[in-house]
């Protein structure tokens, strides 16, 4: 059986909807840059601390990330806008094209699965404010074995909570690390680059096929 894993910010859940929340205290021109520097520290600090085998759960790497971000920034939030923008990040809105692709692949007789750095909690709770937790037939989250992308353990693990086999599983992703880190356990991957600026990491590796929306998925993953 083919399983596909869909992850889950920035491919299904768009990570930089936080940017109208920001835009009130930043301005449009600043929030847009803040948002993009607080997504890049908190990939960073989930990284290292995968690294390192210092497991935080990824809410507390996006709140680290927040502070670093603010404080580079010369500290122009406060600690109630903060935790707003933390309260934002727990119901940020789905990309347009996320309903409709999941709904046609979820009756494709695929496995569907989000599988995420977020807390099942989090993930869960994100997927059922934008509509979409029906399309999926479980949510694994890294949390479960204190890890994350791309450390090879959690593409097993994956593999271990699904009885499925690597040849048969796909990666779902807009971040190439995590395409590339499939990619070497083995997977099959769709890279989801929604902008004409997304670039690949130049590692000698590819995706097994490149779409520019969710929507083309059902006709390219055999």
């Amino acid at each position: 059986m083919t399983n596909l894993a869909f992850d889950v910010y920035g491919t299904l859940i768009d990570a930089q909807g936080v940017v109208s929340t920001l835009s009130s205290y930043l301005g449009t021109d600043k929030a847009e840059s803040f948002s993009g520097r607080w997504r890049d520290k908190q990939l960073e600090y989930s990284f290292r601390r995968g690294l390192m085998r210092q497991y935080q759960d990824f809410a507390i790497c996006t709140k680290e990330a927040l502070e670093f971000t603010n404080n580079e920034y010369g500290s122009p939030l406060n600690e109630e806008q903060k935790e707003d923008l933390l309260d934002t990040y727990t119901h940020l809105p789905a990309f347009d094209d996320a309903r409709a692709a999941l709904s046609k692949l979820s009756l494709s007789g695929m496995g569907c699965f989000a599988f995420s750095n977020g807390s099942q909690e989090a993930v869960s709770g994100l997927l059922e404010k934008t509509e979409l937790s029906s399309y999926f037939n479980e949510v694994i989250s890294c949390k479960d074995i204190k890890s994350f992308k791309p450390d090879p353990e959690v593409y097993q693990y994956f593999l271990d909570k699904t009885d499925g086999q690597a040849d048969s599983t796909w990666l779902i992703s807009s971040n190439s690390f995590d395409i590339i880190g499939a990619n070497a356990a083995g997977w099959k991957t769709a890279w989801v680059k929604r902008t004409k600026e997304a670039q690949f990491d130049p590692w000698g590796v590819e995706p097994t096929i490149t779409v520019s929306s969710l929507s083309q998925l059902i006709e390219n993953i055999k």
